[in-house]
């Protein structure tokens, strides 16, 4: 392998551009003293004070902390001007492997089939309908239109009215996932009036194509009412539930059947749902079923009966239960689909004649389609060793066609028609590869690596036929690992890059998701966190022994909860890895988890533990936080890309982390730190753009594992 380029060797470097320093953060140190602890953060600074406004206004950015993150981009293109080159071309073959002028599969509903459609050179989409008996499309909003000027755009929820006159779309212009809604008459082609600021960007419409609900977000970015919007009325807007409890976040929604609308109350272990009449929406939300600390459910809708979707009862995997309409209480709830340990029943949808259900057994997805009338049951499955199926869903509810979604490793994907009463699939779509693609070049496979404890952990690997699998082949590792969240062994072309150029591609499925069932997230969550850490490291060190990679080949990534396994690792385990690239990471848990003035802290406490009230919580994230362990030792390479706007993991938390690391690491390897000054936490919102920043943290595992050339 080529020599890995290091910080010092920047001033040297024909690719550094001369004399190029890394930033240094300035300490001011702050201190805070916890459950008798006295701790000192050298870098709290780099939190605005501001921060709110920064949210929906970026450019009040204080000038310090903007020329910091500044500096830090900079010196970041600096260190990787040795593969500039290298950067474009991976973007032009990405981007070459993306369809330009690709379509949805229409989706019908009542006279017209609804869908998406992008043309070449398009960075977002256009929404578009057609005739249902065939006819000339019309296109009803183009995003592209909406976006010119902007340093960013997403365009969020979109719903046509039941009667297909208007359509309700939402859009974040900052990248801080505060929607506007919209209202266009499809008739004129033209926006009405009807302006809804700061909501989560779901419109929902009531049976009379007239009244929208929608929920509104506070300055805490907390979802925390739902209101009732009359179109063209002028108006104030009613107010429809809230819930005070800053724990929980509200959705709105509405079930298959269009008849009731859906309110739902929620923190990541325990719900409760309010039902409101579609054709009353005047009307007062009727309670499912009173919240039950760590009890879930879900509702849908079908004749006179609701069914619904739970872990109460000491379901650990889900059981599916029925309740009459008007008394859908739990004393009235009965088993349709009992619990059964080890088949994790993941979603519902109910139509007229039939419900539909995805569950996972032996870490692989199946699709099971009951018939309502006769209890009778069959599954949709595959025989690839790893791949993913999706609940595609429709528009209709009086309909015997499902549509489903599947795909491998290797596989693009396919999106099927399934006729439930005939149990005939039609295939309707498959993804193209524009520049090429044949999976028989390629293969996939599943391999189970020992935790320290004994457990196994799956991972899905894939790599060229021609790959040699003997220790020295690069390997790319994937995690995330939070929140009961399965990474699904499916198709991505942006791989094909790595994996192309001798790399294997790993997904590690690690504990705090759900991939083995409701324990395998259970296990890996608060006081047993450390389990989704050490199941990483397990299956690094398993596919080094096994083979499947280099002893100085390994690359981690992760982002969000997986950008936390990435600094749990990094600290952990630092002689694993040849790099880390860690996506908007939340780095600095304890100090976050401390804060419930922070946007996501006080629903996230079930998820982490409250290390306010909590001692032993405390001491738990203070064990792991990647920010309170950095310590004096040879970090690998590490690229932390950041978003300024961002909601959910704040910008400061990989600054300060790189901040620290650049004070405190003794190793001299590239550390690196991106940060969108115009995004969130999806980064970029055009697919092209999205792919320039894939296109970075590529070249950046190319570099450090030596494989540019």
């Amino acid at each position: 392998m080529t020599k890995r380029l290091r910080d010092e060797e920047l001033d040297r470097h024909p690719g550094g551009g001369g004399a190029v320093h890394p930033p240094v953060a300035e300490k001011r140190p702050v201190t805070s003293t916890w459950h008798g602890v006295t701790r000192t953060d050298d870098y709290a600074w780099l939190r605005a004070g501001n921060w709110q406004q920064v949210m929906r206004e970026p450019d009040v950015l204080p000038a310090d902390i903007r020329a910091y993150l500044e500096a830090e981009n900079a010196y970041t293109e600096a260190a990787l001007a040795g593969v500039a080159d290298l950067r474009e071309q991976l973007f032009a073959e990405m981007r070459g492997r993306i369809k330009e002028d690709d379509s949805s599969v229409p989706a019908p509903d009542g006279p017209y089939a609804y869908g998406i459609r992008y043309t070449h050179g398009a960075e977002h989409p256009m929404l578009v309908r057609t005739p249902r008996g065939g006819g000339e499309e019309e296109i009803l909003l183009d995003a592209n239109r909406l976006a010119e000027g902007k340093a960013y755009f997403h365009l969020g929820g979109t719903a046509h009215s039941p009667d297909h006159r208007y359509l309700a779309y939402a859009s974040d212009e900052k990248g801080s996932e505060y929607y506007e809604i919209r209202i266009r008459d499809l008739a004129t082609g033209e926006d009405l009036d009807d302006v809804i600021p700061t909501t989560t960007g779901v419109p929902v419409w009531a049976a009379d194509s007239r009244t929208l609900f929608y929920v509104w977000v506070d300055d805490n970015h907390r979802p925390a009412k739902v209101f009732r919007h009359e179109v063209g009325a002028g108006t104030e807007d009613v107010l429809v539930h809230a819930d005070t409890n800053p724990g929980y976040f509200l959705g709105v929604g509405k079930t298959q059947s269009d008849r009731y609308i859906l309110i739902d109350s929620h923190d990541h272990e325990t719900s409760e749902s309010r039902v409101l009449e579609a054709d009353d929406p005047a009307g007062r939300p009727r309670l499912v079923a009173e919240r039950r600390p760590a009890e879930k459910y879900s509702v849908e809708h079908s004749g006179d009966l609701f069914y619904i979707l739970t872990n109460g009862g000491d379901a650990e995997d889900y059981r599916i239960v029925t309740a009459p309409v008007e008394t859908p209480d739990r004393d009235h709830w009965r088993d349709l689909v009992p619990h059964s340990l080890g088949r994790l029943i993941l979603d519902i949808t109910a139509y007229k004649d039939f419900l539909v259900r995805l569950e996972r057994e032996g870490g692989l997805p199946r699709i099971v389609i009951r018939h309502l009338a006769t209890g009778e049951e069959h599954a949709i499955a595959f025989d690839e060793e790893a791949y993913s199926l999706g609940m595609a869903g429709s528009l209709e509810f009086d309909t015997a066609t499902m549509r489903f979604t599947y795909s491998s490793m290797t596989t693009p994907g396919r999106v099927y028609d399934y006729d439930m009463a005939t149990r005939s699939r039609v295939l309707r779509k498959q993804d193209e590869v524009p520049s090429g693609h044949d999976p028989a070049d390629y293969v996939t496979r599943r391999v189970f690596a020992e935790a320290p404890d004994g457990e196994t952990v799956p991972v899905s690997l894939l790599y060229r036929r021609d790959t040699p699998i003997d220790g020295t082949a690069p390997c790319l590792l994937y995690g995330y690992g939070a929140y009961g969240i399965t990474i699904p062994a499916s198709f991505s072309t942006t791989r094909l890059s790595l994996v192309d150029r001798g790399f294997v591609y790993a997904i590690a499925h690690i504990r705090g998701g759900k991939d083995k069932g409701f324990h395998w997230y259970a296990d890996g969550r608060r006081e047993k966190k450390v389990n989704t850490f050490t199941d990483f490291i397990a299956a690094g060190r398993h596919l080094v022994a096994e083979g499947f990679a280099a002893p100085d080949g390994i690359v981690g990534w992760g982002g969000s909860a997986g950008g936390l396994l990435i600094g749990a690792v990094a600290n952990m385990a630092p002689d694993l890895f040849a790099g880390l690239i860690a996506e908007v990471p939340f780095v600095d848990t304890l100090d976050t988890m401390l804060d419930d003035t922070l946007p996501l802290t006080p629903p996230e406490w079930p998820e982490w533990g409250n290390p306010i009230t909590s001692e032993a919580d405390f001491r738990t994230i203070a064990a792991y936080s990647p920010y309170d362990n950095v310590a004096a030792r040879d970090y690998p390479a590490i690229l932390a890309l950041a978003g300024l706007t961002d909601p959910r993991v704040t910008y400061w938390e990989p600054a300060k982390w790189v901040a620290k690391l650049r004070a405190t690491g003794t190793g001299d390897r590239l550390l690196l730190l991106k940060t969108n000054m115009d995004a969130g936490h999806g980064g970029a919102a055009g697919r092209f753009d999205r792919l320039k920043e894939t296109a970075l943290a590529t070249a950046f595992a190319l570099q450090v594992t030596g494989r540019t050339g």
